[in-house]
């Protein structure tokens, strides 16, 4: 596996090996003293499996009181993940960044907790596969607006696939970066 930092303190992409021959292929995905060596010691504790078919925006989304660190794959179809930085504080606050994740190539991406997070389906169809540093706590939800101006992503939208938001994700906040 190899780990390849990004513009965002602590963001982390992971590119695991895959080999191939006429039977198909293999890849490890996941080696948890690997993964603590070059992106910390935290417990994975909750898996999560999303199916979205095309044009489905989801995000951006975060828990306050207990943040959730994700280490995201996409196990069919290719999706546009975006982490925006929400640790007050950090060198990167209020920065985004976003990467293409398709089940072709395998990449990982590792957001740690204090991120706000969400993605964009590029394909028909995309199976997005991920695991947690925390519980889901529905009462500690929250959803900034992924259109937000003063985030400016610059989301890869298609008119091939028509925008789908939930409506959470419509009535969301503005995202108001504090000096």
């Amino acid at each position: 596996m190899k780990y390849r930092s990004t513009s965002l303190e602590g963001v982390m992409i992971l590119t695991p090996a895959t080999f191939s021959d006429h039977r198909g292929q293999f890849r490890e995905c996941f080696r948890k003293a690997e993964f603590e060596l070059h992106c910390g010691h935290y417990p994975l504790v909750q898996d999560n499996l999303s199916r979205s078919v095309g044009g489905t925006l989801r995000g951006l989304h975060y828990q306050r009181s207990r943040p959730q660190g994700k280490l995201v794959q996409v196990i069919s179809g290719i999706i546009f993940d975006v982490a925006v930085d929400i640790r007050p504080g950090s060198s990167t606050y209020g920065q985004w960044m976003g990467c293409i994740l398709d089940a072709d190539s395998g990449e990982l991406i590792w957001i740690p907790p204090g991120f706000a997070h969400g993605f964009y389906v590029m394909s028909e169809m995309a199976d997005v596969f991920y695991k947690c540093t925390d519980y889901y706590q529905p009462g500690d939800e929250h959803c900034m607006r992924w259109d937000s101006p003063s985030l400016a992503i610059n989301w890869p939208l298609s008119d091939k696939y028509p925008l789908s938001l939930s409506d959470k994700d419509r009535q969301a906040a503005e995202f108001v970066i504090m000096a």
